[in-house]
């Protein structure tokens, strides 16, 4: 089976525990900081961390037209949490100047499960993903409150105040969670990407 090469961008966030899972789940993955590294990867994870913070880099670091080309020329792309809401199409309570990269048809609200002191972990059914339920980590995480026509919802919060809430979308190639699946050591939800990389190269 062919190991795709997936680049975790490196402008900040979880960088190393993405890098680690995608390994773990057999692919090659590398940093990626400049254009000239994402041309080298088959598909890119955009990490957790601040979503005002990433916007800001991919600017300074020149790397929002070439992610947008990318994507448009249908790259395999993960956002986990600020991810999630760099790929959204609308972000709610986000800053005026914020800009993302606006691949996945849906409405995410930033912090809508509170700040980090409300961070909380619950179980996840994850549609593609066998094995029973994720146990999902959301710190300052998002949530979904839209999803256009080709949007997948492949899983929501299945308890507590919480509960019913839209955490994880695929529209294509571009799959989103708000939740942190690097921190946990599960890597299934890192095998279904890799295998989503493998499958468009």
């Amino acid at each position: 089976m062919t190991a795709p090469v997936i680049g975790v961008l490196a402008l900040q966030g979880d960088v190393r525990e993405h890098t680690a899972a995608l390994a773990a789940a057999g692919a090659h993955a590398r940093p990626v900081r400049r254009p000239t590294e994402l041309d080298t990867v088959d598909g890119l994870v955009i990490p957790g961390g601040e979503s005002t913070t990433i916007s800001k880099l991919a600017d300074l670091f020149e790397l929002r037209e070439p992610i947008d080309k990318r994507i448009a020329a249908g790259m395999p792309v993960y956002g986990s949490c600020a991810g999630m809401i760099m790929l959204a199409s609308e972000v709610l309570d986000g800053r005026a100047d914020q800009r993302g990269f606006a691949g996945i048809e849906m409405t995410v609200r930033r912090n809508a499960f509170g700040r980090q002191v409300a961070s909380f972990e619950a179980p996840v059914n994850l549609a593609g993903v066998d094995g029973g339920p994720l146990h999902a980590l959301f710190i300052r995480a998002p949530w979904v409150e839209r999803v256009g026509r080709g949007v997948e919802v492949l899983g929501t919060v299945t308890e507590g105040p919480a509960a019913g809430r839209i955490v994880a979308v695929r529209q294509e190639n571009l799959l989103a969670t708000a939740f942190h699946p690097e921190l946990t050591g599960d890597r299934r939800l890192h095998a279904y990407f890799a295998d989503l990389v493998r499958a468009a190269i």
